[in-house]
């Protein structure tokens, strides 16, 4: 079928209305560049003057008001072909260019590029003799091409193995596509009044390092044009053109006021207009009205249909965390009061809400600081369960892993070309696989600052892209990140440690400093203060453990330790009042260490010793352990428990 893009009148060099911007950035230069290489959102449909196009048909639009006569195309399945199809004209002018029974074949890469000659107006150089060297023939001056037509080679990567790995075939031809774009010259043709143009070659690639460096590098004959998303203006007039389209809406709300229109425009910001066309179709075969059209694009976005934050459980699970998670996290009410505000704003959709556009943004991010050992990864571990009945239903990231500058590869994948790229990104992966769930990333001060982009585009645009192109969505997560930062700082000379704050501190001074220094931080040292603004006030600060609450944890892990032996040896132990004070005190003596250091310290001077004495005694299920005293070690030797095994029935 005949391509019928009306021919308007046209000067080169001027924007065209109504075209995407890389159109306007092609036509307004073909005076001065003779190839092109397009990267990025190349598969998706365009809007051309209100209509939407395939991108082929997008630049034939933008080129044949310059006189093109047609687009040649090429790939390595349908070889060479012709835009407009089934066009006479263009079919004519291509074969002026490249000769007849060419259209249809799969050229060599040695005859592709004596056909990129051809369209281009360079005159062909002699073939590659034995030895790699060329025949001593006269190069004859460069021609004015027998039509105006622009040659579009797409999938252009697969050219090559691996960019940064060239055979000599493959080097050997892009270097002459290279040689080709200095030595091409703009012509004028009889047929028009046009300025002096190129026969341009548009070479379509997905990324930009898809094509070997040098290709591009320094060569001022070849521009590389970025083919972006659409621009939320796009997104609107697509969403008016497909909301009529959508089923009538389910519910009738008088009082609501959200256009869905705009709902629609700015839940898919990052994706493509073909994005939007393939969630209507979406929205039609499950019956969601305009109203649900939120919906839509996050089943779209996810794959799921089922939506844990609009179940009433997690409502009811969240007022019912307000016991639990105080029992469970000792001694730090502010914490925990802060935290269960920011969980009930992510349950009810309304973080971030101050902003434009805030759909995009996770549901939630805590980013929890203080001393070590007391509650941070145990709270968020608490927010697992709370939000998802799970304790051990979050992703867990300890930084001090990622301290490389490489490290970001095993959070989104390798590049293409690289070592495991194969594989995956570790974090990108584990979400598309469970998009609801809480992402713990502990010790966010030791990760290699390059890391921090990664999560600058978590927290502004809720996607992330790996080295696959695959976009992952962080829309339904929550993101915990935890920092010892403004505890202790250690001084550059000397290396010696200093404590900022200490234990006793009121906590509204102790939140002050800790607060402080973590702005200082993102601020000074890192010279980032645009992340330390998308944590806002989700900063969460825990206090040190005071004497009481020390006391508390210490029950807490006792109680463990005598379940946990009675359930894997059926063996009870008791302490007698004097025993239990007695490891009380030694456990809790040094509270600086939080809740770990009491855990520590409880493993050394009972379970070592306890598991020693069970094992001495082949204690048996229905043996009863009494603990009345406990020595500690000196260095050479353990603790020792004073205890007495009473044997049960055998």
């Amino acid at each position: 079928m005949t391509d019928t893009t009306a021919v308007l009148p046209h000067q080169t060099g001027s924007l065209l209305p109504g075209h995407p911007t890389f159109v306007n950035e092609i036509v307004g230069t073909l005076s001065v560049h003779s190839q092109y290489v397009l990267h990025g959102n190349l598969r998706d449909e365009f809007l051309v003057t209100g209509e939407i196009m395939p991108l082929h048909r997008a630049l034939w639009s933008a080129l044949r008001p310059s006189g093109f006569e047609a687009l040649i195309t090429y790939d390595q399945i349908d070889g060479i072909g012709v835009y407009p199809p089934n066009d006479p004209a263009a079919l004519q002018a291509v074969e002026r260019v490249l000769g007849s029974n060419v259209v249809g074949r799969r050229p060599s890469p040695e005859r592709l590029r004596m056909h990129l000659a051809k369209a281009v107006g360079v005159p062909e150089q002699p073939p590659i003799e034995a030895g790699g060297s060329r025949s001593a023939a006269p190069v004859a001056p460069v021609l004015r091409p027998a039509a105006r037509v622009a040659v579009v080679v797409d999938h252009a990567a697969r050219l090559v193995r691996a960019p940064g790995q060239l055979s000599e075939e493959e080097r050997d031809f892009f270097l002459l596509c290279q040689k080709l774009a200095s030595a091409a010259k703009a012509h004028t043709f009889p047929s028009t009044r046009q300025a002096p143009l190129y026969n341009p070659v548009l070479w379509l690639v997905d990324g930009e390092r898809d094509l070997p460096a040098w290709f591009t590098a320094g060569v001022e004959s070849i521009r590389a044009v970025a083919v972006g998303l659409p621009t939320l203006e796009h997104r609107l007039e697509r969403a008016r053109s497909l909301m009529p389209k959508f089923p009538p809406s389910t519910q009738d709300d008088p009082v609501a006021k959200t256009d869905p229109v705009e709902v629609f425009a700015n839940r898919t910001e990052g994706m493509t207009l073909q994005a939007m066309r393939r969630i209507t179709l979406l929205a039609r075969d499950r019956d969601l009205g305009a109203d649900r059209v939120a919906d839509a694009v996050r089943i779209y976005k996810l794959g799921v249909d089922d939506n844990p934050w609009r179940r009433s459980s997690v409502r009811d699970q969240i007022i019912k965390g307000e016991q639990v998670i105080t029992e469970r996290v000792k001694g730090q009410g502010q914490a925990v009061a802060k935290t269960l505000d920011i969980l009930k704003r992510a349950a009810l959709g309304l973080s971030g809400a101050q902003a434009n556009t805030s759909d995009s943004r996770p549901r939630g991010v805590l980013f929890f600081a203080g001393p070590t050992g007391v509650g941070k990864t145990e709270l968020a571990k608490q927010v697992a369960e709370l939000l998802f009945g799970d304790a051990q239903a979050y992703l867990r990231f300890d930084m001090s892993e990622f301290s490389a500058e490489h490290a970001a590869d095993r959070l989104t994948g390798a590049p293409p070309g690289y070592v495991g790229f194969e594989a995956g990104g570790e974090l990108t992966g584990a979400v598309r696989r469970q998009p609801f769930q809480v992402v713990l990333f502990d010790e966010i001060e030791k990760a290699h600052p390059l890391l921090l982009d990664k999560f600058l585009q978590i927290l502004e645009d809720g996607r992330l892209t790996d080295g696959q192109g695959v976009t992952t969505y962080f829309t339904e997560c929550v993101l915990i990140f935890t920092s010892n930062l403004g505890i202790i700082r250690t001084d550059p000379k000397t290396r010696e440690r200093e404590l900022l704050v200490k234990p006793g501190m009121p906590y509204v001074e102790l939140e002050k400093k800790v607060k402080g220094a973590i702005r200082d931080h993102f601020t000074t040292e890192l010279g980032r203060p645009e992340l330390l603004n998308r944590f806002g006030d989700n900063i969460v600060i825990f206090d040190f453990i005071d004497p009481r609450t020390a006391g508390g944890i210490f029950g807490g892990q006792l109680g463990n330790v005598i379940r946990k032996v009675h359930a894997e040896l059926g063996v009870e132990v008791e302490l007698s009042p004097a025993g239990l004070q007695q490891l009380q005190g030694m456990c809790t003596a040094d509270p600086d260490n939080g809740g770990r250091g009491i855990g520590n310290q409880l493993e050394s001077v009972l379970i070592n010793p306890l598991a020693r004495l069970l094992f001495h005694e082949d204690a048996q299920p229905g043996d009863r352990v009494v603990i009345t005293g406990v020595q500690a070690g000196d260095g050479t030797a353990g603790a020792t428990l004073w205890a007495t095994v009473h044997r049960g029935v055998r």
